[in-house]
């Protein structure tokens, strides 16, 4: 029996081959782009480093903590990634206590930089 078909799964493949291209051709910020969106499958990217702090959040939490980091309202962020506000409200919710924070306001004193 086959197995059933999975859009993410099917993504992935495509992510892989453009992450190994941008990386042969030089192209970082477009390497870093499809490694994020890599993982935001739930694949592994190769030559992806440990997080630290941050091992504890799904893709799509830490790419929704770092966007408010920067400011962006849950209306705006949910915009940018195609989602509810309600939605990016949920993911904030479940991260704060994985982070040791309790608002939005405390992602300031964070460093949530790394390879994504």
């Amino acid at each position: 029996m086959a197995a059933p078909f999975s859009p993410q799964g099917a993504a992935a493949g495509h992510l892989q081959l453009a992450l190994e291209t941008f990386e042969r051709l030089g192209a970082r910020p477009w390497a870093d782009r499809a490694r994020a969106e890599l993982e935001a499958t739930g694949a592994k990217a190769p030559g992806t480093p440990a997080r630290g702090i941050l091992n504890d959040l799904t893709p799509q939490e830490l790419q929704i903590v770092r966007l408010a980091r920067q400011g962006l309202s849950n209306k705006d962020i949910a915009a940018q990634l195609f989602l509810s506000p309600r939605t990016v409200g949920y993911h904030l919710y479940k991260a704060y206590p994985k982070l040791g924070v309790a608002s939005r306001g405390e992602l300031t004193t964070l460093d949530l930089a790394d390879s994504a």
